[in-house]
C-alpha cells in the first residue's frame, strides 16, 4: 500500500506542472502572438500521441469486458439503454441551448466583412459525412485497418465482433483473453509514460489559442462565449447533477474530484479524446462493470456530445441574428433537427463542433456559411467548455447506465470517492479485479459484480 501510495504521491508534479504550463501558455501567447501560434505542433503532438493510444485500449477493454459475461444479451441490453440516453440527453442539450440562445441574441450588431465571410465559407471543406457514409464509414476495410484508420466506432465494432466470438469459445478461448489483457497492461503503461508529456503539450496548445485569437475577438464576441459557457455549466450542474443524484445517490461534485487530473487535461488541450483512455481506466476503478464501461464510453464519445449540442443551438442563432436575418421557431427547430443528425457523422473529428456547424449550415441553409467565419477566432476557446461538457456527460452516462443495469458496485464507488482506494497513476490499472485470467477451468469467468453477489440456489 505504501509503494503505491508513493507511486500516486509522485504523480501530483505532472499535474502541477500542467497547470503551470497553463499559465505561462497564456502569457506567452498575449505577450508574443506571433511566436505563441507557431507552438500549436507541441500541442497537436501531445493530442496524437494519446490518440495513437485510444484504439488499442477500446479494444482491449471490449473484448476483456464481453469475455467476462455469461450472457451475450446483456451486452445489447446495455448498448440499447445507452443509445436511448444519449439521444434524449441530446435533445435536452439542443432545448436548453434554445432556449438560452433566444433570450440573449448575442449575435445583434455585428457586422459581416468580406474576410469573415472567406473564413466561414474555409469551413466547409471539412463538412460531416450525411448518414447514410456514417453508418458504411463504421465498418472497417480490414480488421487491422480499424485500429490504423483511428476510427473509434470502426475500433468498436471489431471489439464487439471479437469479444462475442471468444464468449462463444468458452475455455479455449481463454488464452487469447489472458494475451489481450497482457496486451491491455502495456497500453496503459505506454499511456502513463506518454502523460509526462503532458506539460509541453499544454504549453504549446494554450500559447497557440490565445496568440491567435487575441483580447479583440474575446472583447467583441463576449456575450455569445459566456452565454456558452454559463448554459454549459447549467447542464452539467443541474441537469446532469440532478439525474446523477436522483438516480445513483451520488454528489457530482465528489464524482468531478475523483475525475479532476482528467479535466485539466481537457482544460489544457481543448480535446475530451485526451482523456478517453484514463476515463475507461477510472470507470472500471470506480465500480463499473468492464461491459458497461467499456460499451458505453467509447459510444459516449460518438453519440453522447451535450456541449456539442448546445454549441451548435447557440452558434447557429448567433449567425443568423448577426446577419440580420433572425430566424423564427418554426426555422429553428428544423435546422436544429438536422445539425443533431449531422453532428453524429462528424464525432470524433477534431474541431468536430465548428465543422460540423459549416457542414450542417451548407447542406440546410447555405445562405448562413458566410457568418460561420464570425465565430472561427474563438472557436477553440469555445471547445474548451464543448470538450468539458462533454466528458462530464460521459462521465455521469457512465455511472447512469451502470446504475441502471445493476452493473456497478456501490460499496467500492464510495470506497474510491471517499479516497480509501486510491487510483494507480502509474499502471491505471487494478491488479487481479475484474481480470479473466484467474479462473482457467471455468467455461466463463466472473465479471467484478457478479463475482461478489452470491449464487442463488
Amino acid at each position: 500500500m505504501a509503494t503505491k501510495t508513493d507511486r500516486r504521491d509522485r504523480t501530483h508534479y505532472l499535474y502541477i506542472a500542467v497547470i503551470i504550463a497553463v499559465v505561462l501558455g497564456i502569457a506567452v501567447g498575449l505577450v508574443a502572438p506571433e511566436f505563441a501560434t507557431e507552438l500549436k505542433p507541441l500541442g497537436t503532438g501531445f493530442v496524437n500521441l494519446i490518440k495513437m493510444m485510444i484504439s488499442p485500449i477500446i479494444f482491449c477493454t471490449i473484448v476483456l469486458g464481453i469475455g467476462s459475461v455469461r450472457k451475450a444479451a446483456k451486452v445489447g441490453v446495455v448498448g440499447g439503454i445507452a443509445l436511448g440516453y444519449f439521444l434524449v440527453m441530446s435533445m435536452a442539450a439542443l432545448t436548453i441551448g434554445l432556449v438560452v440562445g433566444n433570450v440573449l441574441q448575442p449575435g445583434e450588431g455585428l457586422r459581416l466583412t468580406d474576410a469573415v465571410k472567406e473564413a466561414g465559407q474555409g469551413q466547409v471543406a471539412a463538412e460531416a459525412k450525411d448518414t447514410v457514409e456514417f453508418l458504411l464509414g463504421i465498418i472497417p476495410t480490414t480488421i487491422v485497418s480499424a485500429f490504423t484508420a483511428g476510427e473509434v466506432l470502426q475500433t468498436l465494432l471489431v471489439a464487439l465482433l471479437a469479444g462475442f466470438a471468444l464468449q462463444a469459445m468458452g475455455n479455449a478461448g481463454q488464452p487469447v483473453l489472458r494475451g489481450v489483457e497482457h496486451i491491455q497492461r502495456l497500453v496503459f503503461r505506454i499511456l502513463a509514460m506518454v502523460m509526462w508529456a503532458a506539460p509541453i503539450g499544454a504549453f504549446g496548445a494554450i500559447a497557440a489559442v490565445t496568440g491567435s485569437a487575441g483580447l479583440d475577438a474575446l472583447q467583441s464576441l463576449a456575450v455569445l462565449m459566456l452565454g456558452f459557457y454559463v448554459t454549459c455549466f447549467l447542464f452539467v450542474f443541474v441537469v446532469l447533477g440532478a439525474l446523477l443524484r436522483f438516480v445513483a445517490g451520488l454528489n457530482i461534485f465528489t464524482l468531478f474530484t475523483y475525475l479532476s487530473r482528467e479535466f485539466l487535461l481537457i482544460l489544457s488541450t481543448s480535446s475530451s479524446e485526451s482523456a478517453l483512455p484514463r476515463l475507461i481506466a477510472k470507470m472500471e476503478h470506480l465500480g463499473v462493470s468492464k461491459p458497461v464501461v467499456g460499451i458505453t464510453v467509447p459510444t459516449g464519445y460518438s453519440f453522447n456530445l451535450d456541449g456539442t449540442m448546445i454549441y451548435m443551438t447557440m452558434a447557429s442563432l448567433f449567425i443568423a441574428d448577426a446577419m440580420g436575418n433572425p430566424m423564427s421557431l418554426g426555422e429553428q427547430i428544423p435546422l436544429l433537427l438536422f445539425l443533431f443528425v449531422a453532428s453524429k457523422g462528424a464525432a470524433g473529428v477534431t474541431g468536430a463542433g465548428l465543422a460540423t456547424l459549416a457542414g450542417g449550415l451548407q447542406s440546410h441553409r447555405p445562405e448562413m456559411v458566410d457568418g460561420v467565419g464570425l465565430i472561427v477566432g474563438i472557436d477553440r476557446f469555445m471547445s474548451e467548455a464543448r470538450a468539458l461538457t462533454n466528458f462530464a456527460g460521459n462521465a455521469v452516462a457512465t455511472v447512469l447506465i451502470g446504475t441502471w443495469t445493476k452493473e456497478i458496485d456501490k460499496d467500492r464507488v464510495e470506497q474510491v470517492l471517499a479516497g480509501r482506494m486510491p487510483f494507480d497513476e502509474k499502471t491505471l490499472l487494478d491488479d487481479g479485479h475484474g481480470t479473466p485470467q484467474e479462473d482457467v477451468g471455468v467455461d466463463v469467468p466472473e465479471p467484478r459484480n457478479e463475482a461478489e453477489v452470491p449464487a442463488k440456489v
